[in-house]
């Protein structure tokens, strides 16, 4: 009985099984390529936030475009839509490839190219968040969310680690080629065998009503206002650590781009953990209190623990302590949030919460990057002799991001501690 249900199950997800499983490797590309340029721009300019800049440039076309560009993922077909991104963002890794190989590469093209691919992510994530909606039934969103927490934590482990060695052992070259490569697995693989449900939704109207349509949802849904104005602050403080982090670990005496990629990848190790664990866990009684815990853990241990360390063993553990509850949060979030949105307006939606939820990566990236190089660094040389400073976050380059660290440690946890009486008022049902 049990083999006929999970045959069953497997029958159902297989569209999505397919679409996730080729998606994923193609991701995994892209994430190797975007680690490689990290370490090449960081041995350039030895700057966090040259390096921060990089992410910011990916996020701000973002942020800024994706109110319009849910609109546009519900006029439109799904499918094509994902195709026309995907290529014209292969096209750009084309591009820093080819300048690469003619030794004209610089820091600025990277930050171009990065904003470019960014804006087709843009486009492509509502379309995909759609779709995948579309091919999988509601009784499953929990497991698929699950999956797809599973490949991004695979990634994270991966990415630092292969893009480490591949970097060291051939340079830029045989990273962007396994891009590229797995860039043509995931294109073909959706032209040839997935066939996305077309949408029963008013594809017609002009693109600012639809906006306007989104928007009005998450005024009448305060719920979710709420969970996404939470999930930005939360952002806010994590993408200033991942500002931080290179600056921290790679000047430090025990550290190293070596370091960087195995403290990294123990993040992505503890989001396997945590995949599992959701998997298997039963339905909670109060998702909202779920996402709210999960948060105040990540955030009230990570940044302290690394911040108060100079022993890379303490780094990983606490990497791991941090990201081992996000995919528990994540796959609560993506149930409340599918479950409450019209499939219909789910890509205005997305888009809307996009903007709203993520715009806060790049101020975070930035103020991440200055703070290290602008406040904290030279506040710390300056107080070189300070014992106390000096016990707490080390001497030398990388103590002003030990500091820098410790800071957002109190930011994020008090930051979760407020909102979390906020999130507390709000009821929520599966049903």
């Amino acid at each position: 009985m049990n083999n006929r249900i999970k045959k069953k199950h497997i029958k159902e997800l297989n569209s999505f099984l397919i679409l996730w499983s080729t998606q994923s490797l193609s991701q995994l590309g892209s994430s190797l390529t975007t680690f490689a340029l990290t370490l090449w721009l960081y041995e350039e300019t030895g700057s966090a936030l040259s390096t921060a800049a990089l992410t910011i440039c990916s996020y701000l076309p973002y942020v800024i475009m994706s109110i319009f560009a849910g609109a546009l993922t519900d006029r439109f077909d799904k499918k094509k839509t994902m195709l026309a991104c995907d290529f014209l963002a292969a096209v750009c890794t084309m591009i820093v490839f080819a300048l690469f190989l003619a030794n004209k590469l610089e820091v600025w093209h990277l930050y171009a190219v990065n904003a470019i691919s960014g804006l087709m992510n843009t486009v492509q994530q509502p379309a995909s968040e759609v779709a995948i909606t579309l091919l999988i039934p509601k009784e499953h969103y929990q497991k698929a969310s699950g999956l797809q927490s599973l490949s991004r934590s695979l990634i994270s482990i991966l990415s630092p680690l292969l893009a480490t060695a591949l970097y060291s052992l051939a340079g830029l070259e045989l990273v962007i080629a396994f891009d590229l490569g797995s860039f043509a697995v995931a294109f073909l693989t959706l032209l040839i065998f997935i066939k996305v449900p077309e949408v029963n939704s008013e594809k017609k109207e002009r693109v600012l009503v639809l906006i306007k349509e989104g928007i009005t949802f998450l005024k009448d849904t305060p719920m979710v206002l709420t969970m996404i104005l939470f999930m930005s602050g939360i952002n806010l403080v994590a993408s200033a650590f991942d500002a931080v982090l290179p600056a921290y670990v790679i000047p430090n005496p025990k550290g190293g781009t070596s370091v960087l990629g195995l403290v990294s990848a123990f993040s992505g190790i503890a989001m396997v953990i945590g995949s599992f664990i959701v998997s298997v866990l039963p339905k909670p009684k109060n998702r909202m209190k779920v996402i709210y815990n999960t948060m105040l853990i990540s955030m009230g241990t990570e940044n302290f623990m690394l911040a108060l360390s100079r022993e890379p063993w303490v780094w990983c553990l606490g990497q791991i302590i941090g990201w081992v509850v996000v995919p528990i949060m994540s796959a609560n979030y993506d149930v409340i949030f599918r479950n409450s949105v019209p499939v219909e307006l789910q890509g205005r939606v997305y888009a809307c919460r996009n903007a709203l939820q993520f715009f806060t990566i790049p101020i975070g990236l930035f103020l991440g990057g200055f703070m290290v190089d602008e406040i904290c660094e030279p506040f710390m040389l300056f107080q070189s002799n300070n014992e106390i400073l000096s016990f707490l976050f080390g001497q030398g380059k990388g103590s002003g991001a030990a500091m820098t660290l410790f800071i957002l440690g109190i930011i994020g946890s008090v930051f979760c501690l407020i909102m979390g009486m906020k999130l507390k008022q709000y009821k929520y049902s599966d049903n």
